[in-house]
């Protein structure tokens, strides 16, 4: 089975387009998780592939779905978290033997096909539609929600998996050394983090805390929130290995990685995969678990005049993309009861937020808007999954929490001070994502 890459046209990336035509036909039934780990321990009972299959099989066991009914595969096929399979390692081939293998050796390993999901899981026998939703988990999803509205699949799988190996990303030649110099630094994918991550974003929010008169001490409670949400979070990593609170002292003591980014306004990598059911609305009505419907999805287009986006460039396209967003699902701002926007460097989840103009933000009105009550017990819950901050770099707690909470099975995060009923997720960047509404009525 061939499977392509998704075309343009199944992102909506422009304003104007109206309601989105498939609002509330599509909905998300089911949710699974494989366990969390730092890295991979080699063997092969814990490859990205393994991990895979098993949260697959979750999904399609919270939905009550007998695979024989699928007949949709979306994932994204690129898994590194910056780790790459060094050219000169030699390649455990008693790890690949351990499968049913393709052609490509390190399939399962460090990058996934379609092919090698199917041909290692035989109940998914009636699949025949496959596509990539190619970056991350965010883009996945809008291509399974178009795939399933349009009719292409109506039982569809939508998985993401990412998989660490031993060492730093970027592991070999000049990104392995102490220092990056010159313009390499700067370049998209080859630092520590990569810009425009952690650099790309400090520069922006050191330009903001100029602009609007704020100061990096202001994120602290944010921060501690996020941790404090992702430590309720099971599946999460710092849930399962490290259950430290993240202190306000804390993250104000903590090293620079790239002032005024410090160590925690980074995230962590780690090993870690994540699975969804979506079908029609029709069909959903027969699951086992109540439907989350999709009322819109929306895509960034990220356009920048420079190799790094400006502050205003940055503005500019979040809150287009807070417009696109309302606009396709056919509500206001003021719809929104919480947001699960992404944070996989803390220092840009606030342009989310005010490009939402969640709560009336405005632009420059997030960080005192981290002073208040942003807990899940309050009236204005900010980032109830935790986020990649609260619980590792995955990019998709945010799209579990947002059915999770809908549904009422969010557990210990479970917002409590308003009715959850409608959220938004999404990234992984305010410039280049793809942006999900959730519902609990498909109207």
């Amino acid at each position: 089975m061939t499977t392509q890459n998704a075309p343009a046209s199944m992102y909506r990336t422009t304003e104007g387009l109206g309601v989105w035509e498939h609002k509330g036909k599509v909905a998300a039934v089911g949710i699974g998780h494989s366990p969390t780990t730092r890295r991979w321990d080699g063997a092969a009972e814990n490859t990205m592939g393994a991990n895979s299959i098993f949260a697959l099989r979750q999904a399609i066991a919270d939905a009550g779905v007998d695979p024989a009914d699928i007949d949709g595969l979306v994932l994204d096929p690129v898994t590194t978290t910056g780790a790459h399979w060094p050219e000169e390692q030699p390649i455990p081939m008693d790890v690949v033997n351990a499968y049913n293998q393709t052609d490509d050796p390190l399939d399962g390993i460090a990058k996934l096909s379609a092919e090698w999901i199917l041909k290692n899981m035989p109940e998914l026998k009636n699949v025949k539609f496959t596509m990539y939703g190619m970056g991350c988990m965010s883009h996945a999803i809008v291509v399974a929600a178009q795939a399933v509205g349009e009719g292409r699949t109506h039982t569809c799988l939508v998985l993401k998996s990412w998989h660490n190996l031993e060492g730093r990303y970027n592991q070999s030649g000049i990104s392995a050394t102490d220092t990056v110099p010159g313009t390499f630094a700067m370049s998209p994918g080859r630092t520590l983090w990569g810009a425009p991550g952690s650099y790309g974003t400090a520069l922006q929010f050191a330009e903001y805390c100029r602009k609007y008169g704020k100061s990096h001490d202001m994120m602290a409670p944010f921060m501690a929130n996020s941790r404090r949400n992702g430590l309720m979070f099971p599946e999460g990593y710092w849930a399962q290995h490290r259950p430290e609170a993240l202190t306000a002292e804390d993250y104000l003591n903590a090293r620079w990685i790239a002032k005024p980014a410090n160590l925690f306004d980074n995230d962590i990598p780690i090993m870690v995969s994540g699975a969804y059911l979506f079908t029609t609305a029709e069909r959903a009505n027969d699951m086992k678990q109540k439907p989350v419907y999709i009322l819109n999805h929306a895509s960034s287009r990220g356009a920048q005049r420079s190799i790094l986006p400006t502050l205003d460039e940055v503005e500019a396209e979040t809150a287009e993309t807070g417009r696109k967003l309302y606009e396709g699902a056919g509500i206001t701002a003021a719809d929104l009861s919480f947001e699960n926007m992404y944070d996989g460097f803390a220092l840009f989840h606030q342009f989310h937020l005010e490009g939402l103009r969640f709560r009336g933000m405005q632009n420059g009105d997030a960080l005192d808007f981290y002073q208040t009550d942003i807990s899940i017990e309050g009236p204005n819950p900010v980032l109830p999954s935790g986020g990649n901050i609260g619980s590792g770099r995955s990019r998709f707690w945010m799209h579990t929490d947002c059915i999770q909470q809908i549904q009422g099975r969010a557990g210990a995060r479970q917002i409590t001070g308003i009715k959850p009923e409608i959220g938004v997720s999404g990234g992984p960047m305010p410039m280049g994502g793809n942006f999900t509404v959730w519902s609990a009525s498909p109207d």
